[in-house]
């Protein structure tokens, strides 16, 4: 039974596409990958492998999706009823619910940190503080923040609730109204900052390093890297984009949605770009790692502490932040909802709850992780790192190489096709290119990644 459920709009559609891809990932991932691999020339490679590579396996899922009308592993069951194809869309929803167990720990991370700029306590420093002073202040204030028994709870608790509040809402008043409203205001903010960076005094050494390809640092494990930033910040391979695009209408263009949805997501990762290495360079904080949670929690705070209107830099900046962590902790949510729902055959609310409430144990487990669970080691990584390892650099890569195998050699015969030129009308010359790519070189060069990441 096809879905009723359904975009109201082109614009809504779009907005909550691109909510599901722009993520944390853009903003900490990207910065520090471009700062240790040559700025513009990793940036070259990536927007290559986001053109080349990412809207091609995009195409995939979205034919999935619409065609269909169903949740990630239905899809597979309806095309091919009585294979195991079906277990590809499994291993997907539940990669993206191992991720969303920790990603929400992440998501109330940055409501912590927009309240503690509010209240101005963030920057509760000592009197003429110097950068090293700051740095160690910032340092404590994180450990604070995400490795404390009960203050992390809280916070993941609240962002449940409203990822709750938003999904319970449905498709038309929950998510898309959400991701209308949400996905103008990051834009408008990522633009208000890249514009305040710009009047930084090193702002055009910052542009310099960012802009200007350094080739000799470009290797296999560059471009390698490259390859799986621009998969992980598209959402391939977590059943969203399958999901989604059953309820994208059926006259919805797929090339040209695929294509507008990865050029904003590239366009929020060049713009944190010119936000991160103008502010960095101007506040002698160059020579600091952009990796992870400490250029989020530690160095941009140290930036803010020495900009007028500290605090409400900060609050805006970690509002940015809350609004793309919202985005993507409600598409990872309603993939399993989606499942809950077909397979299941029960009321949204129901499958609100069934997929929501356990999420609070776990992510629970997640977060004590940080602090008081956190010498629980499973293969030396503490629960919440062997989730992330587990999720991210397994289960996504070889789901995505099963859909690509499934689209390209398994589903019924012209179903790519049709779906991918709405019947033969749009697109048709592009359709041979892309089935090369899904045929053949986006399951190797993912198993590429795949085997870097395992061999470390």
């Amino acid at each position: 039974m096809a879905k009723k459920a359904q975009f109201g709009s082109r614009i809504g559609l779009v907005a909550a596409t691109v909510g599901s891809a722009v993520g944390l990932g853009n903003v900490w991932r990207f910065p520090a990958e471009a700062q240790a691999n040559g700025g513009a020339a990793f940036l070259v490679i990536y927007i290559g492998c986001v053109f080349l590579l990412g809207i091609p396996v995009m195409l995939a899922e979205f034919s999935l999706g619409r065609g269909t009308r169903s949740d990630a592993s239905g899809a597979f069951r309806r095309l091919k009823p009585r294979s195991r194809w079906w277990l590809t869309g499994a291993l997907a929803i539940l990669a993206s619910y191992l991720i969303l167990s920790f990603y929400m720990v992440v998501a109330g991370w940055t409501l912590e940190y927009f309240w503690q700029s509010l209240t101005g306590a963030l920057y509760e420093l000592p009197d003429h503080a110097d950068t090293a002073v700051m740095s160690s202040v910032f340092h404590a204030r994180m450990g604070e923040y995400i490795t404390g028994s009960w203050r992390p709870l809280v916070v993941t608790y609240v962002m449940i609730a409203l990822n709750l509040f938003i999904l319970m809402r449905g498709v038309q008043k929950g998510i898309e109204k959400m991701s209308n409203l949400m996905m103008p205001l990051l834009f408008v903010l990522l633009l208000v900052f890249a514009a305040v960076s710009m009047t930084f005094p090193k702002a055009g050494e910052g542009l310099a390093f960012f802009l200007h390809p350094d080739f000799s640092k470009i290797t296999p494990a560059v471009v390698v890297n490259a390859l799986g930033q621009s998969f992980f910040s598209l959402s391939l391979g977590m059943g969203i984009l399958i999901t989604y695009a059953g309820y994208f209408p059926k006259d919805t263009r797929l090339v040209r949605t695929a294509v507008t949805v990865s050029a904003l997501d590239l366009l929020v990762a060049v713009l944190m770009g010119f936000i991160i290495f103008p502010a960095v360079m101007s506040f002698g904080l160059d020579g600091e790692s952009l990796e992870g949670a400490t250029l989020v929690f530690v160095t941009l705070p140290e930036v803010f502490a020495q900009m007028p209107g500290t605090q409400w830099w900060s609050a805006l900046f970690f509002l940015l932040l809350m609004v793309a962590a919202l985005t993507s902790t409600i598409s990872l949510g309603e993939v399993s909802i989606a499942y809950v729902q077909d397979h299941f055959k029960t009321s949204r609310r129901k499958a609100c709850l069934w997929v929501m409430l356990p999420l609070v144990a776990l992510s629970t487990v997640c977060s004590l992780s940080q602090g008081v669970l956190s010498d629980v080691r499973i293969l030396g990584m503490n629960i919440f790192d062997f989730l992330d390892n587990t999720a991210t650099n397994i289960m996504l890569p070889v789901a995505a190489i099963l859909t690509c195998l499934f689209l390209g050699w398994a589903a019924p015969k012209d179903y790519f096709r049709k779906e991918l030129t709405n019947g033969g009308t749009v697109g048709v010359k592009l359709f041979p290119v892309i089935l090369f790519i899904v045929r053949y070189a986006a399951p190797v060069l993912i198993a590429v990644i795949l085997g870097a990441k395992l061999l470390g």
